[in-house]
């Protein structure tokens, strides 16, 4: 039986902690800018709907964290800043920019979510069948995403790009810081 490194596994909790709380940001900031400047009632419950999944994923590695006892990433309160203005801005653009933003972080934590999976070994049975069962709610967030909007033609993709790229530097930062 092989044993998942230890330095392995606390990146890898740490990052999907952050990652789950990343998302509800996100999702504050689209929920805040859909209650004050844009009304779509229909768009916000598929929001919260999809923020109710991300509660779920953090709040298990919230308990992974503490029961593991691994520093959680000193940047959160950065990325909690940065998550809500992410969420912001995009819904401020419109709905098809909103949508393209949970689609293009789901695009990249699909990867990331592949290549964890692939890392734990049998001794972390539980916490890779989580992160399966995660992975397949991304993927229908990233559907939800472009069945209601989100594109990258134009100018979108250029939008798509900045938002992979820095959910990209994001991950790498938080794994080790």
């Amino acid at each position: 039986m092989t044993k998942t490194d230890k330095k392995i596994l606390e990146e890898i909790i740490r990052v999907d902690h952050a990652g789950e709380r990343g998302a509800i940001k996100i999702y504050e900031g689209q929920l805040l800018a859909l209650k004050t400047f844009r009304q779509d009632e229909a768009l916000r419950r598929k929001i919260e709907e999809m923020k109710e999944h991300e509660n779920e994923h953090y709040d298990f590695f919230d308990k992974e964290i503490q029961k593991r006892k691994i520093e959680p990433t000193k940047l959160l309160p950065l990325w909690d800043v940065m998550g809500v203005a992410l969420g912001f801005g995009t819904t401020m653009l419109g709905k098809k920019a909103a949508m393209l933003c949970t689609a293009s972080v789901e695009e990249v934590i699909d990867n990331h979510y592949k290549n964890q999976i692939y890392k734990l070994k049998e001794d972390e049975k539980n916490l890779k069948e989580k992160i399966i069962k995660f992975r397949e709610d991304e993927l229908h967030h990233k559907d939800i995403a472009y069945d209601n909007g989100a594109t990258k033609k134009g100018l979108f993709g250029l939008l798509d790009k900045v938002i992979q790229t820095s959910s990209r530097i994001a991950i790498t930062i938080s794994e080790k810081i």
